[in-house]
Formats: structure tokens, sequence, C-alpha cells
């Protein structure tokens, strides 16, 4: 299609929200509900006594020379996947900026990611380190794409259609994800299909609906020549990004708001079925599937939810009732949450917080920057901010776990990610977009 984008128009908005639907099957398949329990059940291993009777499980693996608990283990290597991405997403958006290429970026980090959901089907706990490199590649992958993919948000829409945008892809992110898994959990428990199957599902799906958004997007408009070399002016504009926040005090506060609660939205969403397979007590894998349909169900409504609160009460102020609920969930979790029916009602107060504060954090952004034509290193800047923010998370949560020998203790450190981010957000100034 031509690369003259009319903002508002429809059928562009339509097929860019329809990436949401391809790709939101790798968040919910492979990072949140069948890898997870699948990946917590190969990595363990049964304690015998001297009789070779079963007595119990350990779920210690070992790494380079090095023990560690798996979900530990797990925690440091999708931190290290968002370390890598911080570190090349500025140059890829520089490169995709001044070569007019953000489509081929965006289709490049996609095929990456779903080519290495699919290598996840040969994982194997004799080969750890080979196997952990397909969990690291797909999270590349798929946070890569994201990089390009947000940065369309601001060129296809006008600011006060960015929040019901928003929450369009993010509720066709989570009811085609939910079809997938729902389709896959049939195959595993009617037919006997083998879970590493579902590895494979997620790629076809996520390449196959792609091609939908791609048939649609503009490659992408080429901003003139670049005033440092092409490779480090990524980088450069980062900089010209973060000179920029020192005369938009809004976009500032918020950033750095953003920045801190993202080590906790992230981190819930990457580690949940983890913490509840080990935590809770006589949660079956069947009843754990349940309560992430229940989270991705209630995360349709939660967008829209909140995409309407928002035109009611501003976004800033929807965002703090978001910030505030996060705050109770994670503090009642730590102290209440120890069987199956707790944990249910834990997963749907996430479900309907999830989607809405991720949807309303990436319009409220999009509604605060300046005018620009440089939509991707504006948004190469949030995602890296959302990236270290991510790392500092799953690297805590990790830590304190592998320090203290258990999950719970790190809900903590999310609590006060949460309350952090609450205080920084209360001092946001009101603007003409959000308030």
């Amino acid at each position: 299609m031509s690369d003259t984008i009319t903002k508002g128009d429809k059928k562009l908005i339509r097929s860019w929200a329809f990436y949401d639907w391809a790709n939101s099957a790798y968040p919910l398949v492979i990072t949140t509900a069948i890898f997870p329990i699948f990946y917590e059940n190969v990595t363990r291993s049964d304690v015998k006594d001297e009789l070779g009777n079963i007595i119990g499980h350990s779920d210690t693996v070992t790494f380079w020379g090095h023990h560690f608990h798996n979900t530990e283990l797990y925690s440091y290597v999708v931190g290290l996947s968002f370390i890598l991405v911080s570190l090349f997403s500025p140059i890829l958006s520089g490169v995709a900026d001044y070569t007019g290429r953000k489509k081929l970026f965006m289709r490049i980090f996609c095929y990456l990611g779903a080519v290495s959901c699919a290598s996840l089907y040969f994982f194997n706990k004799d080969y750890l380190g080979l196997s952990l490199l397909s969990v690291f590649f797909a999270s590349i992958g798929f946070w890569g794409s994201l990089v390009f993919y947000n940065a369309y948000l601001p060129e296809i829409a006008e600011p006060e259609d960015h929040d019901s945008i928003s929450a369009l892809g993010f509720g066709l992110g989570y009811l085609g994800s939910s079809i997938l898994l729902i389709i896959n959990l049939v195959l595993i428990q009617a037919f006997e299909m083998n879970a590493r199957w579902a590895f494979v599902t997620v790629a076809i799906w996520w390449i196959g609906f792609a091609h939908i958004s791609f048939a649609r997007l503009p490659k992408g408009q080429r901003n003139g020549e670049p005033r440092k070399n092409i490779l480090t002016n990524g980088f450069h504009e980062l900089g010209n990004v973060w000179k920029e926040l020192k005369h938009h005090k809004q976009l500032k506060r918020f950033l750095a708001s953003f920045f801190i609660y993202s080590m906790g939205v992230q981190t819930v969403m990457l580690m949940a079925v983890l913490f509840a397979k080990k935590e809770i007590e006589g949660l079956e894998e069947s009843s754990l599937i349940i309560s992430v349909l229940i989270i991705q169900f209630l995360g349709i409504l939660g967008s829209f939810l909140f995409s309407r609160t928002s035109r009611l009460i501003g976004n800033i102020k929807t965002l703090g009732i978001a910030l505030f609920l996060w705050v109770c969930i994670c503090a009642g979790t730590y102290q209440f949450v120890y069987s199956a029916s707790g944990f249910y009602i834990v997963a749907a107060s996430v479900g309907l917080v999830m989607g809405g504060i991720q949807s309303l954090s990436r319009s409220t952004y999009s509604k605060l920057l300046p005018e620009t034509d440089d939509h991707a290193s504006f948004f190469s800047f949030y995602d890296v901010a959302e990236k270290v923010g991510i790392v500092i998370g799953m690297f805590s949560f990790g830590f304190i776990e592998g320090i203290t020998g258990g999950m719970r203790n790190s809900i903590l450190a999310l609590v006060i990610f949460f309350v952090i981010g609450f205080i920084i957000l209360l001092t946001i100034p009101k603007s003409k977009h959000v308030n």
C-alpha cells in the first residue's frame, strides 16, 4: 500500500490492531500458560530414598556449574533478553527512521520470535543451555517487534482516539490468544496431543495472522539523513529524547512512574503461573489453566473498562486507580492467598487490571508526545524504559527467591514498585490531553 498515512483510516487502524491478535499468542501460551507449566515439570527432578522410593521433588537445576532454583534461572534468562532488547532497539529504531524500514524490522522480529517458539518443541533439560536459547530469542522477537508496532500508533490516529484504539488492540490480543489456548487445551486433553506441539501452533498463529497487519501497514517514512553514524544514531536520538523531556514535565513524570510500575506489571505477567504452581496448595494444572483464561477474558473487559473510565475522569487518575488496585492485589496475595479458591479471586482481579493498565499506559504516552515525526525514537525510549524496568523486576524476583528459598517473598518487591509508581504518578501536572 501507499506510504502516505491518513490518520483515522479505519481499515488501517484495524489492521494495526490485529497484530495484537497475532502476537499475543506468545505471552499467553509461552510466558503465561502452557510453557511455564511444561518448564516446571521438565526441570523438576524426583528425590528418592535409599530404597529408590520417591519422597519428594527438587526444583534445583545446574547451569554452567552453578545451582539455581528452576524458576530463578528462568527469571534471569528472560531478564537478560530484555537487557539485549534495550541495547539494540535504539540502534534499530535509528536505522528504521532514516531508511524508512520500520515494517521490515517489525517483520524480522516477528519471524525471530515465532521460529524460536516453534523450536521450544525440542526443549530438553539435558541440554538446558541450548534449550533456554529458544526462550531467550522468543522473548527478543516478541518485545523487539513491539518497538516498531507501538511507534505506528501516533501516526495512524489522533490523540483523542489513542485510548480506544490501544484498548482495541489489547482486546483483540486477549481474545485471539484465548482462542488459540482453548484449541490447544482441547487437543491436549481430548486428543492427547503432546504439549510441545502447542509451541509450534504459536509460531504458525503468530506469523500467519501478522501478515494481515503487514499487508496494510506502510513500510515507514524516511526521516532525512542521519546526522551521525547510522548504527549509533539511535542512541543519539535517545539522547535528544532525553533532552526533550526537560521541556515536557508531564511526559517526564509519566515515564518515571511508568518505569517503576512496569517492574511490577510485567514481572506479574511473566512469573504468575510459576508462582502459582509452586506456592498455591492443591492447585491442579487444569485449574491453573482455567485461572489463566479468567485473566484473559477479564483482560478484554478491563481494557475497555479502563478506556471508558479514562474518558470520564482522565488517564492519570485512572492509572492511579489501577496502581492502587495492584498494591492491594500483591499485598493480599502475599498475606492471604494459599489456596486454589484464593488464587481464582486474585486471577480475576489481575485480569481486570492487567489489560487496563497496559492499554492505558501505551495510549497515555502517545498522547503526551510533543509534535514530532520521529515517533520511532520516542517509542524506542518508552520501550527501553519498560525493558530496563522489567530487567530490574525480574532479577529482583529471582534474586529474592534465590536468597530466601521462596517466591512468595519476592511479591514484597512488587508492592514497593507499585507504591513508588503511584506516588510519582500523583505529581504529574494536568494537560489538555490527560489529567
